[in-house]
């Protein structure tokens, strides 16, 4: 049994895969720059409101970088505080970069003889190899297992925008925009295209709010759904940072799961024209 760790992730991080009263984030300081020397600085964090440090930090061990030409990047500087992680990029190379959380694996639930509630990884397990098969019981009454997957991207680019981070492989929900997604002006609507491990995929919720919500009183939430090609149209309003989510469940798991689930989380900047 093949075990990502994105699961470990999220139980790591305490965080239940239906719980939403807390987002989780990757925000550079820019995306797009230019220069002989380009550095950038990236906050990572969980917490109650987009793009504000108040709950607790994302841990960089679990966030990876990739270089344009597909090759992993270094963090430089790394700072973890009580509530974000900080870290350095020196852009060495002209091109885009992605910053990447990607986990996935099985979760399962269900009930003793004495009717009590039973979840496995619990909160706080990081499973390992072959414990599926060890700690969840296979005749347990209304047992349930579901397949998992978390993506999380941020892209910055030094100098002109480059495809190769952009590429999907096909594992969980990805993104597919009609433009390059350090190329976003307003008054330019883009094409968002989702994928369910690699096709195109109906009934995908995407919710995408602008930054600075704690300054007013609505979340200005854009609540969009995918047509019968994965496709959402998006005409973003203002300037400025943009948290994308978009999750998915269906049933068309592979055994021993039932049900497989995807959660893409992105952040985007979107200049004026």
């Amino acid at each position: 049994m093949k075990f990502k760790k994105s699961l470990a992730i999220l139980m790591a991080l305490a965080l239940p895969m239906a719980a939403e009263a807390h987002r989780f984030w990757v925000l550079p300081a820019a995306t797009v720059l230019s220069g002989d020397d380009p550095w950038v600085t990236v906050d990572a964090a969980v917490s109650n409101d987009i793009f504000y440090f108040n709950h607790f930090p994302l841990k960089a061990h679990f966030l990876t970088v990739v270089k344009p030409d597909g090759s992993s990047g270094e963090m430089l500087n790394v700072s973890e505080g009580k509530h974000r992680t900080t870290f350095d990029l020196n852009l060495t190379e002209q091109g885009t970069y992605k910053v990447l959380m990607d986990s996935s694996g099985l979760r399962a639930s269900w009930e003793t003889e004495d009717g009590e509630r039973k979840f496995w990884p619990g909160r706080g397990e990081k499973p390992a190899p072959g414990d599926f098969e060890k700690k969840v019981p296979k005749q347990a009454k209304n047992l349930k297992v579901g397949h998992s997957s978390t993506k999380l991207e941020a892209f910055i680019t030094a100098g002109q925008p480059t495809d190769t981070v952009l590429a999907l492989n096909n594992q969980g929900l990805e993104m597919k925009a009609s433009v390059h997604p350090n190329d976003l002006f307003t008054g330019e609507p883009v094409e968002l295209q989702f994928f369910m491990d690699g096709d195109a995929v109906e009934g995908v919720t995407v919710v995408i709010i602008p930054d600075g919500m704690r300054y007013r009183d609505s979340q200005e939430a854009m609540k969009l759904t995918t047509d019968s090609n994965g496709k959402v149209s998006v005409d973003w309003p203002k300037a400025g940072r943009y948290w994308l989510e978009a999750e998915y469940e269906d049933d068309q798991a592979k055994a021993p799961a039932t049900t497989r689930s995807g959660k893409y989380i992105a952040t985007l900047e979107v200049l004026p024209l």
